[in-house]
């Protein structure tokens, strides 16, 4: 049988050499927990080793010289149309004068460039922008572009490695989720078990009976019948209650690609959603390569909202990124530009048409805003048509 993976392209002799220094160490901690680890703990040293996972490392991640294009880099129009949304929340009254904003995972930089520009030009800069960030390599790359292009913001910019205790304004994540370690479960003849690796001459699958007792109970209630394998993000939910014993009053406002529970369990999605991305090509091996590749799974929004109700945080809608960046003045934004300058004009069209797309990123990711502690007037700015809060 070919190996797909022989098609891509191979990476320099420092990289490969820092992916074998990684299989070491998965290989080490594999051992001294008696010969098996969790899919999880495998995802979590494959992304966030320090100096070796994919995260953690030196590589680029992000645009055309990385591994994927994310919003923000597709078009500045899209941290335009976030502003929109958080210049509502940073207007109500419980929070006006004093609200910040928390960006989740900045990346390259260009979302918070994007945001704080329109809030700049809105005349609604936050108190303080800040950046929980926990890759000082990637911190280095957002301080160098927010520093070249806003020096006069700098001085309002955090970074922080922790959530901060007591938080007041808007919570915002583009692509968060997708890549916190979720534990992989597997229905069979032995019904649930929990799918994870041990070391035969490389990494191999192995599946074991489920002992945490909070992924049993999610496993159990997963409307299948059959031969099924699937993921389940316990520690995306984890972290939807960090956010809201953080957040004292203010808003989440969180983006990726995912489904509803109904759609994510769908029978015929029976090998999952977990992928690997690797200079824009993506694969289904988390083996290949370990620390070279992003390695993400789609996420369950349904268990998101449950998440959040849980922690006592109130939904504000749930729609379609395309919905939303409409209703957020899109259109509007694009109407602004010179449509006679065909040479700016007509990439800035095809990058919005991206972004809304059904066919593209338009339906696949979804947009999610939870509130706690705020008297909103109506709804959020983004949220006005389209609602498909019922689907969760």
């Amino acid at each position: 049988m070919p190996n797909p993976q022989a098609q891509l392209p191979q990476p320099s002799p420092d990289a490969r050499s820092a992916s074998e220094a990684l299989v070491s160490l998965i290989r080490t901690r594999i051992e001294e927990a008696g010969g098996w680890i969790a899919f999880s703990d495998y995802m979590r040293l494959a992304l966030y080793a320090p100096g070796l996972g994919y995260y953690s490392g030196g590589a680029a991640k992000f645009g055309t010289a990385g591994d994927f294009v994310t919003a923000p880099e597709i078009s500045p129009l899209f941290g335009a149309c976030l502003a929109a949304t958080l210049a509502d929340v940073l207007a109500a009254p419980e929070l006006q004068g004093t609200g910040e904003v928390l960006e989740i995972g900045a990346g390259t930089g260009q979302l918070a460039l994007q945001v704080l520009r329109s809030l700049a030009a809105r005349g609604q800069l936050p108190h303080r922008y800040r950046i929980l960030e926990l890759s000082a390599e990637l911190q280095q790359r957002q301080r160098e572009l927010l520093e070249r292009e806003v020096p006069e913001l700098v001085a309002r910019i955090e970074w922080l490695t922790t959530l901060p205790e007591h938080f007041r304004g808007a919570i915002i994540g583009n692509e968060v989720l997708d890549a916190m370690p979720c534990a992989l479960v597997h229905f069979g003849t032995a019904g649930w078990e929990e799918r994870g690796i041990t070391w035969q001459d490389g990494f191999q699958w192995q599946d074991r009976p489920i002992h945490d007792m909070h992924l049993m109970m999610q496993a159990l209630v997963l409307p299948v019948a059959d031969v099924y394998l699937t993921e389940i993000q316990l520690e995306a939910q984890g972290f939807i209650k960090s956010l809201a014993a953080s957040l004292d009053a203010g808003a989440i406002l969180l983006l990726d690609y995912g489904f509803a529970s109904s759609e994510y369990y769908h029978p015929q999605r029976h090998m999952g959603t977990l992928m690997c991305h690797y200079r824009h090509h993506s694969h289904t091996d988390p083996f290949w390569l370990p620390g070279l590749n992003d390695i993400t799974t789609h996420v369950d929004f349904s268990a998101i909202w449950r998440a959040g109700a849980d922690a006592g945080l109130a939904l504000e809608g749930y729609l379609t990124q395309g919905a939303y960046l409409v209703n957020a003045g899109l259109m509007e934004q694009l109407n602004r530009l010179d449509a006679g300058n065909l040479k700016q004009y007509l990439p800035a069209v095809a990058a919005a048409q991206k972004l809304v797309n059904p066919a593209e990123m338009g339906d696949l990711f979804k947009v999610i805003a939870f509130s706690k502690g705020l008297a909103l007037p109506g709804l959020l700015c983004g949220f006005q048509a389209g609602d498909d809060s019922p689907k969760l």
